[in-house]
């Protein structure tokens, strides 16, 4: 089988002492509220109170910490470290309600879907204010005459017009359409973004610091000549240790292929993992919404909000995975009509463009 398989230990190889450090910082704090969590009873109003008062100062810690460390890196960008302070609670709104579990599965992919929208405007929009063009908008009066209507949107059209989107097989699928989507609002020619598509997956039979991925070239669909020269866009919820995008890019770059640049916007980052991606892969960019200080023996973040492809696309048999278009076919109605023309880039992908 034609496959490229990336090691846990080339991973930790490109670390420094001082980052290992810091992560052995991050995990110390952590162990904090580790320690109180079985004393936790959210079973009572008085038991959330407690909860509230003994676990607030320790995230608050891991919090400092955390921004301290990132201060150091221009390359790793977290959304609440970066913004102004009053954006700050919409943030952490969004990730309350993508960690819990009582969040449903749609409510979880709207949840994913506002926090791409902040994501968006802090890689792109931000970047270009106040530099702005006129959006003329026909409206649906039309009586007695046809009305329009003038807007001035972020003009972001030399940030996004070489754009890639690189998916990350599952739970990447939908993100990147989300951020293609944004991309092709924003663009002043409706720029719907080229795919890639990437066949990757971890050996979760094996714990962090063994783990394996393996990239299956003969199931994954792209253009190795697309990718030259281009700004390459990598979207998942979460970055638990970096593993996929640097087994990914690597290969990319084994063959060749120069690209622009790499951004990878996650919505979920650990440490670690920013701090592998941005070792590895010179140049490569890593925004996240929020991150999280640790990852637990099987490489899951915490605290973490489970399984993010499992909870936007729902659990796969492990015999029989769906693919692409499966899961697309899988999302309704509703979400492929929202996304048709991505949707219809990646069948061309996937299927040929004269298939």
């Amino acid at each position: 089988m034609n496959k490229v398989v990336l090691h846990a230990k080339d991973l930790d190889g490109y670390l420094s002492k001082e980052d290992q450090a810091s992560l052995e910082g991050a995990k110390r704090l952590y162990d904090e509220a580790m320690a109180l969590f079985p004393s936790i009873d959210l079973e009572s109003p008085r038991g959330v109170a407690v909860a509230k008062e003994q676990l607030t100062p320790v995230f608050e810690r891991v919090g400092r910490y955390l921004k301290e460390v990132v201060a150091k890196e221009d390359s790793i960008h977290v959304y609440s470290f970066e913004t102004p302070q009053v954006q700050h609670g919409s943030a952490s709104r969004l990730i309350a309600k993508l960690r819990s579990p009582e969040t449903s599965q749609s409510e979880f992919l709207y949840y994913v879907q506002r926090a791409y929208e902040l994501l968006f405007a802090h890689v792109y929009t931000d970047k270009v204010l106040p530099h702005k063009r006129s959006n003329v908008t026909p409206t649906p009066v039309n009586w007695p005459i046809q009305n329009y209507a003038i807007h001035k949107i972020p003009d972001v059209d030399a940030l996004i017009k070489d754009s890639v989107m690189c998916v990350m097989l599952r739970g990447a699928l939908l993100p990147s359409m989300i951020i293609s989507k944004e991309i092709q609002e924003y663009s002043s020619s409706s720029f719907v973004t080229p795919f890639a598509l990437f066949k990757i997956a971890r050996d979760d039979s094996k714990n962090e610091t063994n783990m394996d991925y393996v990239l299956d070239l003969d199931r994954s669909f792209f253009d190795l000549s697309q990718l030259e020269g281009k700004d390459l866009i990598f979207a998942d919820p979460m970055n638990a240790t970096g593993g996929s995008l640097v087994t990914i890019v690597k290969y990319i770059e084994s063959q060749g292929i120069k690209p622009k640049s790499i951004r990878f916007i996650t919505v979920i980052s650990a440490l670690k993992g920013a701090l592998r991606v941005v070792r590895a892969i010179e140049g490569a960019e890593v925004y996240t919404l929020w991150m999280d200080p640790v990852l637990n023996e099987k490489a899951y973040i915490l605290p973490g909000l489970g399984d993010a492809g499992d909870r936007l696309n729902g659990k796969d048999l492990h015999t029989k995975p769906r693919n692409m278009i499966q899961l697309m076919a899988d999302y309704g109605a509703t979400i492929n009509d929202l996304y048709r023309d991505q949707v219809r880039e990646i069948e061309a992908t996937v299927l040929g463009r004269n298939g």
